[in-house]
């Protein structure tokens, strides 16, 4: 059987890793999928892509960023779709819009049916673009989408559709430290601190994430020309404490914090936010202050039921935590951010008063 050949950028990622999975399921009447994979990876001999090998995608060797476009052409000849998720911790707002521009041009000269970005809110934008809620790696997705929309975008045999859909926090960054807990006291307490104060944060399992990109692809009329807002559960962390307890069993508290307490948990705040930055970047400090600003002034927010009712299965944080059995062990291998050195390292001493 003949299937429809994806390009996914970003594939090695937490995020590329739940997306192939789920265009490579069987179809929900237990069919083959329709779909078959392409992936683009600098070491194509790495633990990551050699496990997407075993599940049968096609790993090409190149850049999927940065200045390195002719990888990125080359790899969209041939292919029906393309899901783009550039690094922007990597390459830096300006480059990625670029690298996103760039990317959907290519794809149209490459003959290919349909491009989605997998975008994040234009939060300076939705902030009134007051500088305070500037997110460095959601502003450039979100100014990508922006320009989107005034592309044209056509469902049929020979011309390009495009589809944005804008994720948020996986739910699993509560095994990451920067929303995750920061400490376990003598007594077993697991403490979660941060300046999110009364505000929301918009948590999106990775699953969840795989749904709505594989959704996409399927109902490509639909969703033409659209920017998909996705969500598993708007999660307060006085909500997150008592679910944890109601799921594991252990005492857990919710530490505020000011904006400034929270970034003297961090060993080297001040480094830059993207690795190979260019002019105007901001630090890691300044990024992460928009970060949390935005979800204590509830700058993000979500159509809950649209969502619930386009993923009736999705998941809840509780659903979640039953699920993957958490229990607040901070873990190194969920972000690919952190096997490659780009997060910032904890402050112990500080955390360990928590």
């Amino acid at each position: 059987m003949s299937t429809q050949l994806i390009l996914v950028l970003g594939a090695t990622g937490a995020q590329g890793i739940a997306v192939i999975d789920a265009l490579l399921a069987p179809a929900a009447d237990g069919s083959p999928s329709p779909y078959s994979v392409r992936a683009v990876t600098r070491d194509p001999a790495g633990k990551r892509a050699q496990s997407l090998a075993a599940k049968g995608v096609e790993v090409l060797k190149g850049m999927s960023y940065t200045n390195d476009l002719a990888s990125i052409a080359a790899a969209l000849q041939g292919v029906y779709g393309a899901w783009v998720n550039t690094d922007g911790f990597t390459i830096g707002e300006q480059r990625e819009i670029f690298t996103g521009m760039r990317t959907f041009e290519l794809a149209k000269h490459a003959g290919v049916r349909h491009f989605v970005w997998s975008g994040l809110d234009y939060v300076t934008k939705k902030g009134g673009y007051n500088p305070l809620y500037r997110i460095e790696h959601y502003d450039a997705k979100g100014r990508v989408a922006d320009w989107l929309k005034a592309q044209p975008s056509v469902v049929s045999d020979d011309e390009l559709s495009w589809s944005v859909v804008t994720t948020a926090p996986y739910l699993e960054m509560l095994n990451v430290g920067v929303m995750g807990p920061l400490n376990v006291r003598d007594d077993g307490t697991v403490v979660f601190a941060n300046p999110i104060e009364n505000g929301k944060a918009p948590f999106i399992a990775l699953a969840d994430v795989g749904y709505f990109a594989r959704y996409t692809f399927d109902h490509r009329e639909a969703t033409s020309a659209q920017e998909l807002e996705i969500i598993s559960e708007m999660v307060g962390y006085e909500h997150l404490v008592e679910t944890f307890t109601k799921v594991t069993g252990r005492k857990a508290v919710f530490k505020r914090q000011t904006i400034e307490e929270w970034l003297e948990n961090y060993a080297d705040p001040e480094r830059l936010v993207a690795a190979d930055a260019g002019p105007g970047s901001t630090t890691w400090a300044q990024n992460f202050s928009g970060f949390w600003r935005v979800f204590r002034d509830n700058v993000i927010t979500r159509d809950e039921a649209w969502n619930r009712k386009v993923n009736p299965n999705g998941y809840t944080l509780e659903k979640w935590m039953r699920e993957t059995n958490y229990d607040g062990t901070l873990r190194g291998d969920i972000l690919k951010m952190s096997e490659d050195n780009k997060a910032v390292s904890a402050n112990f001493a500080k955390i360990k008063t928590l």
